[in-house]
Parts: C-alpha cells; structure tokens; sequence
C-alpha cells in the first residue's frame, strides 16, 4: 500500500499542480483580456479626442485665415483713408487758392467800380455798401 498511497499522492499533487496552473493561466488570461479592453476603451478615446482636436484645428485655421482677411481689408481700408484724405488736402488746398484769387479779384472789381467806395484809413478793404449782382425779380401785377 505504500506504493500505492504514494502513486496517489504523487498523482493527486501532479492533478492540483495541474488544477493550479490551469488557474494561473486562467487568471493570466482573464487578466490579459482585461488589458486587451481597457486598452481597446483608451484607443477609442483617444481617436475620438483625435477628432474633437482636429477639428479645433481646423477651427483655429479658419479663424486665423479670416483675421487675416480682416488685417489686410484694414490695411486696404487705411490705405484709401490716406489716399482720400491726400486728395481733400490737395481739393482743400486748391479751394483756398482759389478763395485768394477770387477775393483778389473782388478787391480788384472793387477797385476799378466808381459806385464802390473803401474805406480809406481803416486798414481794411470793406466797401462802403454792398454792390447787388442779382438780377431783381419781376412781379406780375394780376388784373
């Protein structure tokens, strides 16, 4: 019997040897699997992340396009601001010549008219009265 009661215990140690490695690797794989989930749950985060990321790239792209747009129609709009404000300066400038030559002109009038006197000594060239140029108007009489 001892060898018997031997062989038995040398199988029942060989059968829990073997029902304890088949729990290792049962829990080995459970565990694996476990991993496999977790990682297969983070990858589908992280590519939906990805998406949410891009498309506040492509957010950030337009955005910066149109303040672009945006600086160059202000630098094409100051750009015409000094060009017209240029041109009102020249028109500015050209009307007061003109201003000049006319008043020039007046005083000339005023000089060679006999019905207007200036006053001499006054230090100003003001006429004496004011020297109508419009035509009077015609009123009709209604019978």
């Amino acid at each position: 019997m001892s060898d018997n009661n031997t062989l038995w215990i040398i199988v029942a140690a060989v059968v829990a040897l073997a029902v304890i490695v088949g729990l290792i690797l049962a829990a080995r794989n459970k565990r694996t699997q476990s991993r496999r989930d977790e990682a297969q749950r983070l990858r589908a985060e992280l590519d939906s992340e990805r998406e949410q990321v891009a498309k506040r790239q492509a957010l950030a792209e337009e955005t910066d396009a149109r303040a672009r747009a945006a600086a160059a129609e202000a630098e094409a709009k100051a750009a015409e601001a000094r060009r017209l404000s240029e041109r009102a300066s020249a028109h500015q400038e050209t009307a007061a010549t003109h201003l000049e030559d006319l008043d020039e002109r007046r005083k000339h009038i005023d000089k060679i008219d006999p019905d207007v006197k200036a006053h001499r000594g006054a230090g100003d060239d003001v006429p004496d009265r004011q020297v109508v140029t419009d035509a009077p108007h015609r009123v009709e009489n209604p019978r």
